[in-house]
C-alpha cells in the first residue's frame, strides 16, 4: 500500500500571525515538503492544478520534474490534472516526458476540477464539463496507446496519422486515478478503462465515500478488470498531530476556524466527527485511518493534506514527519497484512511493465516504437514498403 502527501499549494494568511507567504517561499516549501516526504519513508508526493489565486500550481508539471530531479524514490503524482480544460494532446507529451525524466516515478489524478470561471479562461464551456472529461480521455487513452492515430471528436481539432512523443517509457503509459468527489459519471469512466478511482473525501462523510467506491468497484468487475476487490482504490486524508491530543486540537483550531474552505461551517469537532480529518495524537491518527478499509474494502493509496490553512512552514514539516515516522509505518503493517494475497499492490511503473511484457508474450517482450510519418502514413517498421529516394 501507498502513503503519501499532497498540496494545492494555497496561499493562506497564517490567522496567528497575520503572515501571508509569498509566491516563491510557498513555491520553495512545497518542493521541501517533497524532500522530506521521500526521507522519512513516504511513497507518494502530489500536486494539484490550479489557475487561479490564491493558488501556486497552475504548471505541476515544471513543479514536478524540479522535484523529481531532486529526489530518488518518491512516486510523483497529481491533485489533480484538468481533464477538461487542458488539452489531451499536450497532456500526453507533458507527462510522457515527465514519466522519462523521473525514470517511470509518475501518475496522475484526471478530474474536471472545482473552479468555475477555468472553462471559459481556456475557452471551454463548464455546461460541457463531463462530455469534456469522457472525450478528452478517450483520446490520451489512446496516444499513449497507439503509435499513431487518427482521430476525429467534438471540442478539438481531428488528428490525422498523428504520434504522440516521446513515447511512454517502456511503451507503458502513466497510470492513472480518475479523481471524483461526487460524479458517479467519473466512477464509471474509472472502472471501464480498467483504471484507478481516487476518492478525495477530505470534506465528506464515510457513507458517501463507501457507495461511491462501491459504484466504482462493481463497475470494475462488470466490465472484466477482475473482481470488485481487485479494484485500485485511494483515498483522501486530513491529519493535525501533538504528542499531547489536546494541545493538537488547541493549535490546529485558529486554521480550521478562519480557513476558507472551513471558515463559517461546521465547527472543528463536528468536522472530525463527520469526515476524515483526524486532530489528536499520532496514536489517535492510526487507530482512525486503520478503519478505513472497513468502510471501503483494501485499499491501494492513502493521501493527506497537511500544509493548508496558512499552517506556518515548520509546522508542516513537523507534521509530515510526524506522519512519516509515527503513523505511516503502523498503518504500512497492520494494512499490508490484512489485505489478501489477490488483491494487487498500488500500481508503479514496475509492475506495469511487468504485467505488460506478460501479456505480450516472451516473443514481443522488448517495446518497439511504431512511429507514424505523418506524410506518408507509413511506419517505421514497414521498411519494405518505404519509398526510397534515390
Amino acid at each position: 500500500m501507498q502513503f503519501g502527501i499532497f498540496s494545492i499549494a494555497d496561499i493562506t494568511p497564517d490567522p496567528t500571525t497575520g503572515r501571508i507567504p509569498t509566491e516563491h517561499e510557498r513555491l520553495e516549501m512545497i518542493v521541501e515538503e517533497a524532500e522530506l516526504a521521500e526521507q522519512v519513508g513516504l511513497d507518494v508526493f502530489a500536486l494539484g492544478e490550479h489557475h487561479n489565486p490564491p493558488f501556486v500550481t497552475s504548471s505541476p508539471t515544471t513543479t514536478l520534474a524540479y522535484i523529481g530531479a531532486r529526489t530518488e524514490r518518491i512516486q510523483l503524482s497529481t491533485a489533480t490534472t484538468l481533464i477538461t480544460t487542458n488539452d489531451p494532446v499536450k497532456i500526453a507529451e507533458d507527462y510522457a516526458m515527465l514519466q522519462h525524466l523521473t525514470n517511470g516515478r509518475v501518475d496522475l489524478v484526471m478530474g474536471r476540477g472545482n473552479t468555475g470561471p477555468v472553462y471559459p479562461w481556456f475557452g471551454k464551456d463548464i455546461r460541457k464539463g463531463l462530455e469534456l472529461a469522457i472525450e478528452n480521455y478517450d483520446l490520451l487513452h489512446r496516444l499513449w496507446r497507439e503509435d499513431v492515430v487518427d482521430w476525429e471528436g467534438q471540442f478539438r481539432t481531428p488528428l490525422q496519422q498523428f504520434t504522440s512523443t516521446p513515447r511512454p517509457l517502456d511503451g507503458v503509459a502513466p497510470f492513472v486515478w480518475h479523481g471524483s468527489i461526487r460524479s458517479p459519471q467519473v466512477a464509471e469512466q474509472a472502472a471501464y478503462y480498467g483504471d484507478g478511482f481516487l476518492h478525495n473525501n477530505i470534506f465528506w462523510p464515510l457513507t458517501h465515500t463507501r457507495q461511491m467506491v462501491q459504484l466504482y468497484r462493481e463497475r470494475f468487475e462488470h466490465y472484466g478488470h477482475g473482481t470488485a476487490d481487485q479494484a485500485i482504490v485511494g483515498l483522501g486524508g486530513q491529519a493535525f498531530m501533538r504528542r499531547n491530543s489536546q494541545d493538537a486540537i488547541s493549535e490546529f483550531r485558529p486554521y480550521f476556524d478562519n480557513a476558507p474552505v472551513y471558515g463559517g461551517g461546521p465547527s472543528l469537532e463536528d468536522f472530525t466527527a463527520q469526515t476524515p480529518l483526524t486532530v489528536g495524537s499520532p496514536e489517535q491518527v492510526v487507530e482512525r485511518y486503520l478503519t478505513m478499509a472497513d468502510e471501503v474494502g483494501d485499499y491501494q493509496r492513502q493521501m493527506f493534506l497537511m500544509d493548508h490553512a496558512g499552517l506556518p512552514r515548520r509546522t508542516v514539516m513537523e507534521q509530515i514527519e510526524l506522519l512519516g515516522t509515527e503513523v505511516v509505518p503502523v498503518l504500512r503493517k497492520e494494512l499490508d497484512a490484512r489485505r489478501p494475497a489477490h488483491v494487487p499492490d498500488a500500481p508503479t511503473h514496475a509492475r506495469l511493465v511487468a504485467a505488460a511484457e506478460a501479456e505480450r508474450g516472451a516473443f514481443d517482450a522488448a517495446y518497439r516504437f511504431g512511429t507514424g510519418d505523418n506524410w506518408t502514413g507509413l511506419r517505421a517498421e514497414d521498411d519494405t514498403a518505404r519509398p526510397r529516394l534515390s
